[in-house]
């Protein structure tokens, strides 16, 4: 099952306790796929969702400057439209609050995007609390997002995989069967970004299906989350990206520096983990390797 965003930090439900004394609990909500709990002060209003008695945030947001990003990956996120030849379409699976592809639809004027959100609540309560508006260009779209690939045969310059469930992916986003559809769905050039928070117990193996399918692989640290980029032929040369970025820094003027993100650039090389394919979901099995998924790094050298 598909949910928005990522959990960058899980508190205890006596932790949720003192946030909602600090901030101040502005709405709760049961969904049928989350217990979502929305978060504000004068300040800054939050979606966090609940699960298993911990607390997941999904999106946050500044009331005084609604169009800034104010977690770290997803800016490096928006660093995925300076790899293709052009971006005139973007998909976005998960959508939490909507911040990112609202900051995407005000960067690239010309460009269409659509959010693909399996829970309705999640929706709603984006245009309720994070200023999230849908326009002619700025789509949504109620659905699984395997699924809404599966059915649709567009392409598109940029898919952004931003999917969580409390700590984890959704499984049936993590296999070498998703990631061969979403190849199929990207135009020639196009890439698909993905965050994955490192200390999770999938991420090895999260990062080698993506590697089986896609020849290049980009990670970049968001503090305490590793943004993917995945791309067909080879590896981009260090100097060729940093000139695409500087080229789409200067055609879309983003006010987050697109070239800044890009020297950060690490190169995926050697995989670890196991290749994750749609009968073979070893959830539990992989817990006991939990503690080694922060060798992401390890697994990376500097691009040439």
């Amino acid at each position: 099952m598909l949910a928005a965003a990522v959990p960058p930090a899980a508190v205890s439900s006596a932790a949720l306790s003192s946030a909602a004394l600090a901030q101040g609990l502005l709405e709760s909500r049961e969904s049928l796929y989350n217990n979502i709990f929305i978060f504000g002060d004068k300040d800054t209003v939050t979606m966090t969702f609940g699960q298993n008695k911990r607390y997941y945030t999904e999106s946050s947001m500044k009331l005084s400057d609604p169009s800034a990003l104010t977690v770290d990956y997803t800016r490096l996120m928006t660093l995925g439209i300076a790899y293709p030849p052009k971006v005139e379409r973007i998909l976005e699976i998960g959508l939490g609050g909507g911040r990112t592809v609202s900051y995407l639809s005000a960067t690239l004027p010309d460009a269409g995007i659509l959010a693909v959100e399996l829970d309705k609540d999640v929706v709603e309560l984006a245009r309720k609390h994070f200023k999230f508006r849908e326009t002619a260009r700025l789509r949504t779209v109620v659905a699984d997002g395997r699924s809404f690939l599966m059915r649709d045969n567009e392409t598109w310059h940029v898919i952004l995989i931003d999917a969580y469930r409390g700590p984890f992916v959704p499984f049936h986003l993590l296999t070498k069967e998703f990631y061969t559809l979403v190849k199929s769905r990207l135009a020639p050039g196009g890439v698909v970004v993905q965050n994955i928070e490192p200390s999770t117990m999938l991420f090895d193996s999260a990062t080698a299906t993506l590697k089986s399918v896609f020849p290049s692989v980009d990670l970049y640290d968001g503090g305490g989350n590793v943004v993917a980029i995945g791309y067909d032929g080879p590896s981009l040369r260090q100097a060729d990206l940093m000139q695409r970025a500087a080229a789409a820094q200067e055609r879309y003027n983003p006010r987050y520096d697109l070239r800044t993100m890009a020297g950060a650039r690490r190169v995926f090389g050697q995989p670890s983990g196991k290749v994750l394919t749609d009968d073979f979901a070893p959830v539990e099995t992989m817990r006991s390797i939990e503690q080694n998924n922060e060798k992401w790094k390890e697994q990376t050298e500097a691009p040439r």
